[in-house]
């Protein structure tokens, strides 16, 4: 299990994860969060994605278990330009920590991001972002 930092300890904790789940997390930084719930998933999978190459290729290089495991992948998109790839199963679970788009900073991707957000979600499918007690979940 990666260390996390107490913040991001307390927000995978409170993720309703359940072995099984595709979980997407936008704004990976260098995975930790991803590793975490990775660890978490069983037969699930993360997708980790961040606008940022240096992150997506940090997040890479540490979770390289992960990835050999087949429990994660990472991508370089950033949220308001994501789309699923051909054949791609949908998310159960969409989660983001400082995420610009998400937090109210910048308001114009956000409204280009939750569309997409929805046309990535499962049926039934949450979304969870940094700013309650630790996590709200949006509705999209």
């Amino acid at each position: 299990m990666p260390s996390l930092s107490p913040r991001l300890a307390e927000i995978v904790e409170a993720l309703p994860l359940a072995p099984g789940l595709r979980v997407l997390e936008i704004g990976c930084g260098p995975g930790a969060a991803a590793r975490a719930v990775a660890a978490r998933l069983g037969a699930g999978h993360i997708l980790a994605i961040d606008r940022s190459a240096k992150a997506v290729a940090q997040a890479r290089d540490a979770g390289a278990d992960e990835i050999a495991s087949g429990r994660m992948s990472v991508r370089q998109a950033a949220i308001e330009d994501f789309v699923l790839e051909p054949g791609e199963a949908p998310f159960d679970l969409v989660f983001a920590v400082r995420v610009g788009a998400l937090d109210g900073r910048h308001p114009e991707a956000g409204r280009r991001a939750l569309p997409r957000i929805a046309a990535a979600l499962a049926p039934g499918g949450r979304v969870f972002v940094d700013g309650g007690r630790p996590l709200r979940e949006l509705t999209v």
